[in-house]
């Protein structure tokens, strides 16, 4: 926080600087009626009648009023990382955009409006890539026709915590009374460690272009086989990974240098027996193979299994990213 000559905090931050990302400090009176300090760091997405709205990297919204704050200062973008790819936020989405594409898409400006008969809500969300090039609240009532039309709730995918993410789109929907329903990380990492790691069980992975039925039935999110086969093998290079017994799958897109790992699922009566590893290991062998340096990969953040799986594996948070379902 800004210390003045005198040692007093000090606020210097106004409505002029919504957009962009701070450091706040605030005092309130806590259970015990003392004073409570807390500090939040996000961007300012709001600034009205004396209440601030701050986006955390997470995705997570503070309010505060304006006369809790004592010391605020307009703070530089997250330090870039220190090892593994560097990657800007616009070419990481368009990489995962590419690897679970529709089966019908129509432009809105530069919004993409997208769906796969429901299957998965990344086929089935808008990508606000840009200005819809009309109001925001005209943009909406298209996007929320546009999927009425197909029998589908509407969906915008926005994401936070990274330059040149979409908090004040987060905090637009959000007062309009869209929900985030579901958030994510994406996690970024190099990926020859990954096919380096000893996993004994990698060597009886079986690598196919096209999932098959106990592929399928491992994934376990699937109502009608013909339209998830139509989305999960669509993208640059895409591969599945599975274990004799449907013991764990997986599924990579190789995208340039990108690698990019979903749909790893383990049976749960072998969980704990390296099988993820095993998968993840063989499939970045082949995106080895096939030119590829970085990877990439989406993660629920309550998923801990997962999480300490990706940990391990050198995989650290690039960006945030929530699915915001239209009011009912």
């Amino acid at each position: 926080m800004e210390i003045t000559a005198g040692g007093l905090l000090e606020v210097r931050i106004t409505p002029a600087d919504v957009g962009k990302r701070v450091s706040v400090r605030r005092v309130e009176t806590g259970l015990s009626g003392s004073p409570e300090f807390t500090d939040t760091v996000g961007v300012l997405t709001s600034w009205d009648q004396g209440v601030l709205l701050i986006t955390k990297k997470n995705g997570q919204s503070v309010r505060m009023t304006q006369s809790s704050l004592v010391a605020g200062k307009v703070v530089p973008a997250a330090p870039a990382r220190r090892r593994g790819p560097a990657a800007s936020f616009e070419e990481l989405s368009r990489v995962c955009a590419r690897s679970w594409q529709p089966l019908e898409s129509e432009p809105l400006g530069g919004w993409t409006l997208r769906a796969a008969a429901g299957f998965t809500r990344r086929a089935n969300s808008v990508l606000p890539a840009g200005d819809p090039g009309i109001p925001l609240d005209d943009a909406l009532a298209r996007v929320t026709s546009w999927y009425a039309e197909r029998g589908l709730p509407a969906f915008v995918q926005a994401a936070t915590g990274a330059a040149g993410t979409q908090e004040l789109l987060c905090a637009e929907l959000e007062r309009r009374g869209w929900a985030s329903e579901a958030s994510a990380e994406v996690r970024i990492g190099a990926l020859a460690p990954v096919g380096d790691v000893d996993a004994p069980a990698s060597g009886s992975v079986r690598l196919t272009r096209v999932p098959d039925e106990e592929w399928l039935g491992r994934y376990g999110r699937v109502s009608d086989p013909d339209v998830a086969r139509r989305v999960l093998v669509e993208g640059p290079s895409v591969w599945f990974a599975s274990l004799p017994g449907g013991r764990a799958i997986g599924r990579c897109v190789v995208d340039g240098r990108w690698a990019g790992f979903a749909a790893v699922t383990v049976d749960p009566e072998h969980r704990r027996e390296g099988l993820a590893t095993a998968v993840m290991a063989a499939l970045a062998r082949r995106a080895l193979e096939e030119g590829a340096s970085a990877a990439w990969l989406q993660v629920e953040t309550d998923n801990a299994g997962a999480l300490a799986l990706y940990d391990g594996l050198g995989f650290a948070a690039h960006h945030s990213y929530h699915h915001f379902r239209a009011a009912r």
